[in-house]
């Protein structure tokens, strides 16, 4: 499969199916996220489309094809348990096709819904992507539908491209664009847009250290696969045929980003930029953060591809942060088991400034003598430094505290 499958003006023909139908989200700079990272920093909110991510520019311009290819089309069918499945269900709807969604049986309840709140049928099959793209297909033939790959076809990867066109008018002097990969349909589309636009300009691509799959095809490594990421939108086995050749032709490098530097870079983006990513969203300020000497001083664009995150998932990324920056502490505190020691504990906590989140009063499983107990706390603090002030703070009072 040559890479020339995909062209820049495949590219334009995209962006004029796609005009008024999805947005051209904003581009625009984070003078703070700048400031941490050493460079000049430029996000791409694909956050704020309909379906709260990149894929629907995809799935809408492979739809408007097979619409303006006059052939018949009894309906269309995807594998999906995210983002892919709700940019076609909600473009289908929108253009009166019929839309059928196969998805693995323990997707979680919330997706689907969503997906059927699109007008889609969802199909709830296997335990797996594979098995649910292989009970697709089946469906595909028996029912003459037609089959919309999330990345590895030339349409989709035409309609993500319309992003490369987009960032590239709005901010056009970037030196770099940093994208996530998973099955790579996203940065296919966006180098092909972009070395026409600015053949100078560097592309790199970001994938989860736990789905090398890309970097490993690319670069003939052979980094072992993980079971699951947070980044799950970009958690892909096999990468596309159609993909793998044109980021070997147009990506200049690709790196891996481990799940703490994304946890981080969902954080941040939450935190400085008011704005909700999911996993694969973040990876592009992962890498960044990851190894910000290597985009010092560049205009780097970064693709906030998606917003769809658990709010589960979200919340435990918020506490464990907290953690990491020392405003969430755990402190245990021994002392004798007497009346009064709890509120005189609080009361010192207090006065140094700390909020408690969580009180544990510990008798029997504690290593104590059976005169004493063990207090654990859950403290909202500052920083750590504020921490060491709350433990010497009940040092002083004379109790047994530290800090874990």
């Amino acid at each position: 499969m040559k890479a020339a499958a995909v062209s820049f003006e495949d590219i334009e023909a995209a962006a004029v199916r796609l005009q008024g139908q999805v947005l051209d989200t904003p581009c625009v700079e984070s003078k703070t996220l700048g400031q941490i990272v050493g460079a000049r920093v430029f996000l791409k909110f694909e956050n704020l489309q309909f379906t709260a991510s990149f894929k629907e520019r995809g799935a809408l311009n492979k739809l408007s094809t097979l619409i303006e290819s006059g052939q018949p089309i009894l309906g269309v069918i995807a594998a999906s348990a995210g983002n892919h499945a709700q940019g076609v269900a909600h473009h289908a709807q929108r253009l009166g096709l019929r839309a059928v969604i196969v998805m693995p049986q323990h997707t979680p309840t919330v997706k689907v819904e969503r997906t059927r709140g699109f007008g889609a049928e969802v199909v709830l099959h296997g335990d797996s992507f594979d098995d649910a793209r292989e009970h697709a297909l089946q469906l595909a033939a028996t029912q003459g539908l037609t089959f919309v790959h999330p990345f590895d076809d030339v349409d989709v990867i035409a309609g993500q491209g319309t992003i490369g066109i987009e960032m590239l008018k709005a901010q056009p002097e970037l030196d770099v664009l940093v994208v996530a990969v998973g099955g790579g349909g996203l940065i296919s589309g966006i180098a092909t847009a972009a070395r026409h636009l600015k053949p100078g300009i560097e592309i790199v691509g970001v994938q989860t250290s736990r789905f090398p799959a890309m970097v490993n095809a690319i670069k003939g490594t052979s980094h072992a696969q993980g079971a699951s990421t947070i980044a799950e939108g970009i958690a892909v086995g096999q990468p596309g045929k159609i993909t793998r050749e044109l980021i070997r032709e147009r990506v200049d490098d690709l790196v891996l980003v481990d799940e703490g530097d994304i946890e981080q870079a969902v954080l941040m983006l939450l935190e400085i930029e008011k704005t909700v990513s999911e996993g694969a969203g973040a990876a592009g300020l992962a890498a960044l953060l990851k190894d910000p000497s290597r985009f010092a001083g560049k205009r780097v664009g970064l693709v906030l591809c998606g917003g769809n995150i658990d709010p589960l998932l979200l919340a435990a990324i918020i506490e464990r942060g907290m953690v990491r920056a020392g405003r969430l502490a755990r402190i245990r505190v021994g002392a004798r088991d007497t009346p009064g020691v709890l509120a005189r504990i609080t009361a010192v906590v207090g006065a140094a400034g700390a909020n408690i989140d969580e009180v544990h009063h510990q008798r029997a499983f504690s290593t104590l003598s059976a005169q004493n107990v063990e207090v654990e706390l859950v403290l909202q603090t500052r920083n750590p430094a504020h921490v060491a002030e709350v433990v010497a703070a009940l040092q002083a009072a004379g109790f047994a505290a530290s800090g874990y």
